[in-house]
């Protein structure tokens, strides 16, 4: 029976510390490893360090080359349009016709006018005559008559005389469109045998003065750059070629404000609204290749010549006190490093579209900063790095 008994308790022992072990294991696990654990449910954050440097300040941007000066010729009198001598795109001389319209109805009018003048010339001839007879009767209130009579037709000739006059000044001036500059042709609304629809017929742009074309910008930027009037600009311009651009200098000829651009923030910033003061570039170009409508765009770098502490704009947040960002506070601990999200507050020197150089007594090079997170933050909470 004792024999038999003692393999059992060695088994029960066996099993006994076999538990036990587990249980220790499991309790170290759990111990190593829980700091781990709980780091799974923490706020994910995406980081850089921040860095010393200068910040590169760029102006981009693209627009059509307008003409700097443009003429919009009307067809005043609505006639149809008889004939065009031009086509788009065509340079053309001071005085050069440009369109022929048929003027067959105001030659007509014209025609009728002159004819309306002779009858009265006639009519004056036979009272003229009137006069003579009365003179030889001698009756005195029957001359009176034929003289008012007299002068009444050398009025009414004189009126008919400024009337033809200004029917032919107006079929001189009418009847065809000429250039009143030299220049391109960039528009023809005009077609044959149709009357205007009423948009001008003729665009016709003045190649002497140039081309010109708009860029918008942030104020500060400029200032940044330091832009101003008469300086000279590289300009891209596409020929309209396959492949095929040209480098033309341009000259800035105004800077003016424009309206203001406004931003609105999200995340914990929602609900903000920043306003950004604009200024519109107005560059001047000269070629005399160009017809105006080119495909032109600009492009403007320079670096700051202060340094600092420079991190990406993603990490700055707005809120009613101003800018702040969210840096890495590590904490070591004998289970792991513990990782906390710290609101430091910061003013901008200088900004571009990517970075800021910023200000702050509580932020230092190679600083972990907080670009982005997978839930909203306070100062204080923990996190863990993506």
């Amino acid at each position: 029976m004792e024999l038999e008994k003692e393999p059992a308790d060695r088994r029960r022992k066996r099993s006994i510390q076999v538990v036990f072990i587990v249980f220790m294991g499991l309790l170290l696990f759990f111990t190593l490893f829980s700091n781990t654990l709980q780091s799974l449910t923490l706020p994910k954050v995406r980081t850089e360090k921040s860095a010393n440097g200068s910040l590169l300040f760029t102006i981009e941007g693209s627009g059509m080359l307008q003409p700097f000066a443009e003429a919009r010729l009307l067809n005043p009198a609505g006639w149809k349009v008889q004939k065009i001598l031009v086509k788009e795109g065509e340079h053309v001389k001071t005085g050069q016709k440009l369109i022929i319209y048929d003027s067959k109805t105001a030659e007509r009018e014209l025609q009728d006018e002159i004819t309306n003048m002779d009858k009265q010339k006639i009519e004056l001839q036979n009272i003229q005559d009137q006069y003579i007879e009365s003179t030889k009767e001698g009756d005195e209130l029957s001359i009176r008559k034929v003289k008012r009579d007299i002068e009444t037709r050398k009025l009414d000739l004189g009126m008919q005389e400024r009337k033809i006059n200004e029917l032919r000044d107006l079929l001189t001036s009418q009847q065809e469109i000429t250039a009143p500059f030299d220049g391109i042709i960039t528009k023809l609304n005009a077609l044959e045998g149709l009357t205007s629809t009423g948009e001008p017929d003729v665009l016709i742009s003045n190649s002497s003065l140039g081309y010109r074309m708009d860029i918008f910008a942030d104020s500060t930027l400029l200032s940044s750059l330091g832009i101003s009037i008469g300086d000279k600009i590289e300009i891209k311009v596409d020929t309209g070629q396959e492949q095929q651009t040209r480098m033309i200098e341009g000259t800035i000829d105004e800077v003016v404000n424009a309206q203001p651009r406004t931003v609105s923030s999200s995340g914990e910033e929602a609900g903000l609204t920043l306003t950004i003061p604009q200024k519109a570039l107005h560059i001047k170009v000269f070629d005399s290749e160009l017809k105006g409508g080119e495909q032109a765009e600009i492009k403007l770098e320079k670096r700051s010549q202060q340094e600092g502490v420079v991190i990406s704009n993603e990490a700055i947040h707005h809120d009613r006190d101003g800018m702040f960002v969210y840096k890495i506070d590590e904490q070591r601990g004998a289970l792991g490093n513990v990782f906390v999200a710290r609101k430091v507050r910061i003013d901008s020197s200088q900004t571009n579209d990517k970075e800021t150089m910023i200000q702050s007594n509580s932020l230092y090079e190679e600083d972990l900063i907080i670009l982005e997170s997978s839930e909203p933050l306070q100062d204080g909470n923990r996190v863990r790095l993506q």
